[in-house]
């Protein structure tokens, strides 16, 4: 809805604005953050009503990273400010990570730490760059994984746009689509093993980073950062082709944003979905029961059903339910899982329990697990924002811009554009719980 203000308040005008231009994705992610808990709660809680159809993890990280295309990259683009871009990045992950990261550590003596982490320092070089899954590490919380790719893709974005090569983004997106297809078929896993890589990619993105932020050979340390994380993708993650997939994903996202600013057509997209398609036909061998050629197309229609669909609706009046778990949505996303195991830990398998047991329980664990993610976000996620953007800058440059309502952009005030998409992606695409396995 347009608000009607006074020459006297233009300050009010732009984030009205803002917020309404935004909500569309907030639905989205949203609607991502209801499909990462359910593929986590429903093989716990309600087994029966788990769809297999379709796999609601995968739907999950392909609405994200959609989301994260479509925005990040222009973000950058808009402001053009490589050291406050970072700056944002850090304080907007960070602090709730590493907020989960003590959480889970601290309740080790319970609930052990996941034996898919390393118990050596390569599981901290891991941890510190976030670039666990590209260098084969477990995270403490499962949900960690895909954050690797959120990394890559700012670093590769970092990289692109100092090196002038930003605009391309229909091209990349067909590179890595077909790269993913090739992927495929020659590497079922990682090349380079050991905890070396996680060590080496440790050592280059911190001086890198160092260097892209206080503009010493900014360029070049940020072609080399993103040089590094294509390597770790493609020779030493865990599912390479999937990483590779994810990134032409996201790059289709920023084309999809390009076309709708007359920049550029949509037919790399329509490419691109073509080669994600097929990307993963030759690891059907590994039993993943979500790479089966019906349950994965139909998982990609949805998601871009659902892009397609918000992106359709913006501008108008969308359920307050969504946006706000679109807010919440990163707080949720990491809190969910370890406080699903805290739950479970307690009631017991609730597998073969009468249903009106398990919904009851669903219903208490969903309550637990939003009332957690909101206290997160109004105590860890926005004070770590708001520090972000008083160290970038920002704040101060957000009132000028407020104060002039011919200049488009967001309300950085609110740090729109960058305080949602770029880690809410859904874990378990291989969390395939039967009645017989283990809960844990």
């Amino acid at each position: 809805m347009l608000m009607r203000v006074s020459a006297a308040a233009p300050a009010l005008a732009q984030p009205a604005s803002s917020t309404a231009r935004l909500a569309w994705l907030d639905a989205l992610r949203g609607i991502g953050a209801l499909a990462v808990v359910a593929e986590h709660l429903l093989p716990w809680f309600l087994p029966d009503l788990r769809p297999y159809w379709f796999n609601l993890g995968v739907y999950g990280i392909l609405v994200f990273f959609l989301v994260s295309g479509y925005i990040i990259p222009t973000s950058l683009e808009r402001h053009g400010d490589v050291r406050a871009f970072w700056i944002s990045r850090i304080f907007r992950l960070y602090p709730l990570y590493l907020s989960v990261i003590v959480l889970v550590l601290t309740l080790a003596w319970w609930v052990p730490v996941r034996g898919e982490v390393p118990r050596d320092g390569s599981a901290v070089a891991a941890h510190a760059t976030m670039l666990l899954d590209v260098v084969s590490v477990g995270g403490v919380a499962d949900t960690m994984w895909t954050l690797s790719y959120e990394m890559v893709f700012y670093l590769l974005v970092t990289a692109l746009f100092l090196a002038g090569g930003h605009q391309r983004s229909g091209q990349l997106s067909m590179v890595f689509a077909a790269g993913a297809v090739v992927v495929g078929l020659v590497a079922s896993g990682a090349v380079l093993v050991g905890g070396w890589p996680a060590y080496v990619s440790a050592g280059v993105f911190a001086a890198g980073l160092a260097c892209v932020m206080w503009g010493r050979a900014r360029t070049a340390a940020a072609c080399l950062l993103g040089l590094m994380a294509l390597a770790a993708l493609l020779l030493s993650s865990r599912v390479p082709w999937l990483g590779t997939a994810v990134l032409a994903v996201m790059f289709a996202g920023t084309a999809i944003h390009r076309w709708e600013r007359g920049a550029g057509g949509l037919w790399p997209v329509a490419v691109t979905t073509a080669l994600v398609a097929i990307a993963p036909l030759w690891a059907i061998e590994s039993g993943w029961w979500w790479v089966q050629a019906d349950v994965w197309l139909t998982t990609i229609a949805l998601a871009g059903a659902t892009f397609a669909g918000a992106m359709a609706l913006r501008g108008r009046r969308l359920p307050r339910i969504l946006v706000w778990l679109g807010l919440v949505s990163y707080s949720l996303y990491l809190v969910h899982h370890p406080l699903l195991k805290y739950f479970v830990e307690i009631t017991g398998d609730l597998r073969q329990a009468d249903l009106p047991y398990q919904v009851a329980m669903a219903a208490l664990a969903l309550a637990v697990v939003l009332g957690v993610s909101a206290l997160a976000y109004r105590f860890i996620e926005r004070p770590g924002q708001a520090l972000g953007r008083r160290l970038s800058g920002r704040d101060a440059r957000g009132l000028q811009r407020r104060a002039d309502p011919g200049v488009a952009g967001q309300d950085p005030g609110d740090d729109g554009v960058l305080r949602h998409q770029e880690g809410e992606v859904p874990d378990g695409v291989g969390d395939h719980v039967g009645q017989d396995d283990v809960v844990r």
